[in-house]
C-alpha cells in the first residue's frame, strides 16, 4: 500500500482529479466523514489528508510514501526528499508587494510581513539587505495596509486581493505550481508501486 498525503482544500481537488484520470476510485475522499485516513477500495492507497505545510513534515518522515504540495512550501520547508513531478496546476508566483512607487526610507530598515519566513530570509540576504521580518498566518495583505510593515511576501494568483487593498506588485521572486513529492526511502522500497503511478500521472497531466 502506498501512502499519499494530500493537502487539504484546492490543492487536494486537483489531485484527486488527475488520480481519477488515472482510473484510481477516489470516491472515498468525495464521501462526508471527519476521517483524516481514508483507503481507497483496491486497497492499494491510502490518503490522510492534512493542512498544507504539514505534507512535506509527513513525507520527510516516512509517515507518507508520498504527497502533493505547492513548491512554494517545499522552499519554505527545504525537507529531505524527492520531487518527482511537476503537476502544472495550482500556478501562481511569490511576490513581493506594497503599495504602488514605495522605496525604503534612507538608512532604515524594511518591514516584510510574510508566512514564509525562510524564503524572505533568503530573497533579502542575496540582495543584501537587512530586513525586519513580521510573520503572519492570517491575511498579509494587511500588514501594508496598517502600518505593520512596508511589504509583504506572498503568493499571488489574479491580483485581485492586491487591488482591492490598494496594493501592488512591486517584484516577481518565483513561480509556483504542484509537485508531486516522494519519500526518499519509499522510493526505493516501494518502487514497482510508486513508478507506474508516476507515469499513470504523467500521461494524464
Amino acid at each position: 500500500m502506498i501512502t499519499v498525503a494530500l493537502a487539504k482544500g484546492r490543492l487536494a481537488e486537483q489531485t484527486i482529479e488527475a488520480l481519477e484520470r488515472c482510473g484510481i476510485d477516489c470516491s472515498v475522499l468525495s464521501e462526508k466523514t471527519r476521517k483524516l485516513v481514508l483507503d481507497e477500495p483496491s486497497g492499494r492507497l491510502r490518503f490522510i489528508l492534512v493542512k498544507p505545510t504539514d505534507v512535506p513534515v509527513y513525507i520527510e518522515n516516512g509517515v507518507a510514501d508520498i504527497g502533493v504540495c505547492g513548491s512554494d512550501t517545499l522552499l519554505e520547508e527545504d525537507r529531505r526528499l524527492y520531487e518527482l513531478l511537476d503537476l502544472g496546476f495550482g500556478k501562481c508566483k511569490l511576490c513581493i508587494a506594497g503599495y504602488a512607487g514605495f522605496r525604503p526610507a534612507g538608512g532604515g530598515i524594511l518591514r516584510v510581513a510574510t508566512k514564509y519566513v525562510n524564503i524572505t530570509k533568503k530573497y533579502y540576504h542575496d540582495l543584501g539587505e537587512n530586513v525586519q521580518i513580521i510573520k503572519l498566518n492570517g491575511s498579509v495583505e494587511l500588514g501594508p495596509v496598517m502600518g505593520l510593515s512596508d511589504v509583504i511576501l506572498d503568493i499571488v494568483e489574479s491580483g485581485s486581493t492586491l487591488r482591492e487593498n490598494g496594493l501592488t506588485v512591486l517584484a516577481e521572486i518565483c513561480p509556483v505550481s504542484a509537485r508531486l513529492v516522494a519519500n526518499k526511502v519509499s522510493l526505493k522500497t516501494k518502487a514497482q508501486e510508486i513508478k507506474p503511478l508516476v507515469e499513470a500521472i504523467k500521461r494524464v497531466l
